[in-house]
């Protein structure tokens, strides 16, 4: 779908499907500027500690210390507006950006939403996106999913009869998808490595995976968009879940250092 699509629809694309891969969501000058301030992040990044981290990828964790050039991604209204429609009140969880390194092997199939321990079924509880910075192809890792698969009985898991797509897509487009959505990155058979981005965000009232208010510094908060620092967690959800204080978190940023 184009990035020019009202938000009810993509939302309702996204619920029917679990999955939907939306066009035009950043301009070629952001894909550059995005793809050369990671880089230089990830001279500094060190591969995966496990088989799921990877251990030919590079992770960069604390995004939003690290680099600026996806802030609006981060608030964009498209992407609100279908947050807005699947899950109400939200936060970020965990912002992270991906680089695949040749030779990697395809991380386990696995659900964003099972870290927390929610009887099933249950109302969506996590929306996931995926922004590529190089092309994503089934050659360089690309992130492999099974359609329907939010749909599953509890308990299903995947089996050898289950088809596998592949989410192939240019930078400048993004896959929304659910939490409950069966997934994982793909196996990188080429010489050159993988980038991409991926913004996760959880419902308000649940913890997020990254604890954003230790991961980004105060100083660099402070600076950030307003609601921006609202999905880092400087937020409530109603009427009063994350006061500091007895006050709403703004006040800690608002206040002298």
């Amino acid at each position: 779908m184009p990035a020019t699509s009202p938000g009810q629809d993509v939302a309702r694309r996204l619920i029917d499907d679990g999955y939907v891969v939306v066009t035009g969501m950043m301009t070629p000058d952001g894909v550059r500027d995005a793809h050369a301030d990671l880089a230089r992040v990830l001279r500094t990044t060190k591969t995966g500690r496990n088989a799921f981290e990877g251990y030919g990828t590079q992770r960069i964790y604390a995004l939003f210390a690290k680099t600026r050039v996806f802030d609006a991604a981060a608030t964009d209204p498209l992407l609100l507006g279908v947050l807005d429609q699947v899950l109400g009140h939200y936060q970020l969880s965990a912002p992270v950006g991906i680089c695949i390194g040749p030779g990697e092997q395809a991380q386990v199939l696995h659900r964003d939403d099972s870290v927390y321990p929610v009887a099933e079924p249950h109302p969506p509880l996590v929306v996931n996106t995926m922004w590529p910075l190089d092309e994503f192809t089934a050659e360089n890792g690309a992130t492999r999913f099974l359609p329907g698969s939010h749909r599953w009985e509890p308990g299903r898991r995947p089996g050898p009869n289950d088809a596998i797509e592949t989410a192939v897509m240019s930078p400048g487009s993004a896959m929304f998808y659910l939490g409950s959505l069966w997934h994982g990155g793909g196996a990188n058979q080429t010489p050159r490595p993988r980038l991409g981005v991926i913004l996760e965000y959880a419902a308000g009232w649940l913890r997020p995976q990254e604890n954003h208010c230790l991961a980004v510094p105060r100083d660099v908060a402070r600076n950030l968009p307003h609601r921006l620092q609202e999905l880092l967690g400087y937020n409530i959800y109603p009427p009063f879940v994350g006061y500091v204080d007895g006050h709403h978190p703004r006040r800690v940023l608002s206040a002298d250092p």
